[in-house]
C-alpha cells in the first residue's frame, strides 16, 4: 500500500462522524461534521494520533488542550481524531488524567474511512500517522504536517503556522504573530 496523502490545495472531505466531547453522563458524544466549521466560517486544525492508551498521544493531545484558547482566539475549531471508537475515547478520557478536561472533541473514526481518504493510514495496522491539517473556512487544506508513528508534533509550530495562514501574505522563514510579513 502507498500513502497518497490528500494535500495542500485539496477540498477536505466530506465527514459526519462521532466524537467525545464530554465526560457528563448523557452529553458524551455529539456528530460532528465537515460542514460545522465552514457554517460557522471558523478553520479547521484536525490532527490524528496512532492509538488511544499509548505513551506519545497522550502528550500530544494535553498540549493541545493546553492550547485550546489559542485556538479558539484564532477562530479556529480544533478536533482531534483517531481510528479508535467514541468508546474507548472516552473511556481513555475518564482514565486519563491530562485528558479528562479537554475542551476539543475527539472525534472517531472507527470505520476508518475518512482516514483512508486523507491517504493517512499506516500500511500495516491501518492506524493514523500522526497528521495535522490546516483546513481554511471554506474547507480547503492550506497545510499539512505528517510525523512517524514514534515522533510527537510542536503544537506551538501548528499555531504559528496557522497565523501565518490567516495573513493571507508573504511569511518570511521563522515568521512569528507581530512581527512585519513580506508583502
Amino acid at each position: 500500500m502507498s500513502n497518497r496523502i490528500l494535500s495542500v490545495g485539496s477540498t477536505f472531505p466530506a465527514f459526519k462522524k462521532t466524537s467525545v466531547v464530554s465526560l457528563e453522563k448523557g452529553n458524551e458524544f455529539y456528530d460532528i461534521t465537515s460542514e460545522d466549521h465552514k457554517n460557522a466560517e471558523k478553520w479547521m486544525v484536525m490532527f490524528w494520533w496512532p492509538k488511544d492508551f499509548t505513551f506519545v498521544c497522550p502528550t500530544e493531545i494535553a498540549e493541545f488542550g493546553k492550547h485550546v484558547e489559542d485556538f479558539a482566539d484564532r477562530d479556529t475549531m480544533l478536533i482531534g481524531a483517531s481510528t479508535d471508537s467514541e468508546f474507548v475515547h472516552l473511556a481513555w478520557r475518564k482514565n486519563h488524567d491530562d485528558l479528562r478536561d479537554l475542551q476539543f472533541p475527539m472525534l472517531a473514526d472507527t470505520s476508518k474511512s475518512l482516514a483512508e481518504e486523507l491517504g493517512i493510514l499506516e500500511a500495516n495496522e491501518k492506524i493514523a500517522y500522526r497528521v495535522t491539517y490546516i483546513v481554511d473556512p471554506q474547507g480547503i487544506i492550506r497545510w499539512v504536517s505528517v510525523n512517524d508513528l514514534s515522533v510527537g508534533r510542536n503544537v506551538g509550530e501548528v499555531i504559528r503556522v496557522l497565523d501565518a495562514l490567516q495573513t493571507d501574505e508573504l511569511c518570511p522563514c521563522n515568521w512569528v504573530k507581530g512581527e512585519a510579513t513580506l508583502a
